[in-house]
């Protein structure tokens, strides 16, 4: 794993390692900056990296590095806890490192 201190640091070398997709939850299945849709069982979380902010709780956030059983390799990013998105409790289960 890698050591960020910011989320900026996180998502710009993810970029260079490869993850230039943009990732958006919906419900059960993630939305690809592609136009491509990926169910619950066709990506893995490969890596992720939470912040949080000096001043608010609300500014807590994560990055998800993500893979596509297709190839496709990119980023989610979301707020964690009481920032969250509101996602299914699949969804919520499957952004977790799978191995």
């Amino acid at each position: 794993m890698y050591d960020y201190d910011t989320l900026s640091q996180a998502v710009n070398d993810l970029t260079k390692r490869g993850y230039k997709l943009t990732f958006e939850a919906n419900s059960n299945q993630l939305n690809c900056s592609d136009g491509s849709t990926h169910e619950l069982d066709h990506f893995d979380v490969v890596e992720f990296y939470r912040f949080e902010g000096d001043s608010s709780a609300g500014d807590s956030s994560v990055v998800y590095a993500i893979e596509t059983k297709d190839g496709r390799k990119g980023t989610l990013v979301d707020g964690f806890g009481a920032s969250a998105e509101n996602l299914t409790p699949e969804m919520a289960k499957k952004m977790t490192i799978s191995r």
